[in-house]
């Protein structure tokens, strides 16, 4: 979040989702006929937060839309993505071999990797919060 919010004070347009609500998101435009609409809105965003990626495996409508969200993104935005999840298991929780390889292609060849370790932050701030 400290990195979206710093993209936003130097006037970068950032959109912010949670996995799970990205494709809910999805699943409704989709119903309403303007998927494509949404497509459109989000390649013009500089930043976009995936967060809680691959808590769950991806049916094979969400491994399509991801991958047209990565492959918009490819050298023309930024993408950030957040996980609990080992990166050397995305691909088995992208399920399809051949849309893994795709959208961890893309998403690999120009990323920063960030590998947090310790105890979780949150953890702290609850303890402050009922100390």
């Amino acid at each position: 979040c400290a990195l979206a919010h710093a993209a936003c004070r130097t006037d970068h347009a950032v959109r912010y989702f949670r996995v799970p609500r990205l494709i809910e998101d999805l699943a409704r435009a989709g119903a309403e006929a303007r998927k494509s609409a949404l497509f459109r809105a989000l390649a013009k965003v500089d930043l976009i937060v995936l967060d809680d990626f691959a808590l769950t495996p991806l049916s094979d409508a969400n491994r399509r839309d991801l991958l047209e969200i990565v492959d918009d993104r490819y050298d023309k935005g930024s993408l950030l993505i957040t996980s609990q999840v080992p990166v050397a298991q995305w691909h088995d929780i992208i399920g399809d071999p051949t849309l893994g390889d795709a959208i961890l292609d893309r998403v690999v060849h120009n990323a920063h990797r960030i590998e947090l370790k310790g105890e979780s932050l949150r953890r702290h701030t609850n303890e402050r919060k009922f100390a």
